[in-house]
Formats: structure tokens, sequence, C-alpha cells
């Protein structure tokens, strides 16, 4: 198996063969991308690690494909690979996010020490959660069901069960709609118009008989931002993050 998967995005042919055959040597599954709007469609795609991003593209500057990287996916490592005297830049890059830098010309050992640095920093806390309390309802996510007071029972599909598990296991912050298409549904969200994730959510909270309340609603609409779990929402078996 994998150790992960790395995204290199780099438009110099030889550095990208180099950073390419050195991470597939020392196990990583790795995808490809010698231009920025490549590069931005396989890095915001689902089961990434994480990616090394060269700034200097064509077709679509790294910062701009950093930016997106963040917007939809707010956790995904990223490693720039910069060039010397470009100071400025890497500055810009670490306050968009950006996880760590390295700086060209680099050796093979410099950078997977730096990669395995940020895998081991960032690799996230999967969120071990196995049962919601909502009301009186209890939220069973491994038997995917909402069992209510007596033997009242609502069955939950896959991708409900899941989409609850993640806006719990993210309870502290708003998640966007592309992430949870990219993290949840594993599709690639950019440039893609659709009402899924709200239709999703619309007959999760007829399920939980979602009151809409502001004091114990189950999953709160932050305006243009997305979704979170709502202060009605209890872990009573696992841990959220």
């Amino acid at each position: 198996m994998p150790k992960g998967r790395i995204i290199v995005v780099e438009d110099e042919p030889a550095i990208r063969r180099g950073v390419v055959d050195a991470l597939r040597l020392t196990g990583y599954e790795v995808a490809e991308a010698a231009d920025g709007a490549v590069g931005q469609q396989l890095a915001v795609q689902a089961n990434v690690d994480l990616v090394l991003l060269d700034l200097q593209l064509p077709r679509k500057d790294g910062l701009e494909v950093l930016t997106e990287i963040r917007k939809l996916c707010p956790t995904r490592p990223v490693i720039i690979l910069t060039a010397r005297g470009t100071e400025e830049d890497r500055v810009r890059g670490l306050k968009m996010g950006a996880d760590d830098y390295v700086v060209k010309p680099f050796s093979a050992r410099e950078l997977l020490a730096r990669v395995e640095a940020v895998l081991r920093r960032t690799s996230p806390r999967e969120p071990d959660v196995r049962a919601i309390r909502f009301g009186k309802a209890t939220i069973d996510l491994l038997r995917r069901e909402i069992r209510g007071p007596g033997s009242e029972r609502h069955e939950l599909s896959e991708t409900e069960a899941l989409l609850l598990q993640y806006l719990v296991g993210n309870r502290t912050r708003a998640v966007s709609r592309e992430e949870l298409l990219t993290r949840v549904w594993g599709v690639d969200a950019q440039g893609l118009e659709t009402r899924t994730v709200d239709m999703h959510v619309a007959r999760l909270r007829a399920k939980l008989k979602d009151p809409v309340s502001e004091t114990n609603e189950a999953i709160v609409t932050v305006r243009s931002h997305g979704y979170m779990a709502g202060p009605g929402l209890a872990v009573v078996e696992g841990k959220s993050a």
C-alpha cells in the first residue's frame, strides 16, 4: 500500500521527473502536472495527502492555485517549491496557508525530509464519531439510523451518515459546499454547479425533525460559507475534532 498520494505541480521537466522518481522510490503514489491549471484540478481531488507546488507556472500562477486549494480543501498540506531570490513570494505563500517551502536547487533527501515532516505535522486526526444525540433522537452512524422516542426509526444513507460525521468532526468551523463535495462525495468541485449538498442537508433536517431554531439547530446554514454542525448536535459516542 502506498505511503500516501502526492501531487507534484512543476513546469521544469528535469526537476519534476527527479521529484516524482524520488517520491515513487520512497513508496508514495504520485500524480504530476506541468502547469497550474491541470495542477489545480489534481490538487483538489479527494484522497490527496500533500501537494508540492511550484510558484512560477504557465497557465495559472502557483499562488492562484494555492488560493483555490485553501478554498476547497482548507486542511490539505502544501509545500511550495521556489527559486532563490523570491523571498516575497515565499512569505506570501506562507501567509496564504502553505505549510512549508523548499528552495531550489534542493536534494532529494532534503525534499523527502520536508515531506515526511509536514505529513507528520498535518495528518488529520480522523473524527471518531459513532453516535450523536439531537433532542430525544440518537443518530447511530455505524448502523446508519436515527432512533427516536419509542420504536421510531429512520434510515440514513451512507452519504447522509458521512455528511453528518464530517460536519461534527469539523464542528468548530463552517464547511463550504465545495469542500463537502470534495471530501464527502469525492468529486472535483471546481466549476461544478449542483444542489446536491443542499438537498442532502434538507433531507437530514427532515429526518431529524430539525426545528431550525437559533438555539437547537442540528445543521446551521452559514451565509456565504456553507454549513456547520449546530449546537443541538451532541456527540454521545466517540469524539469530534
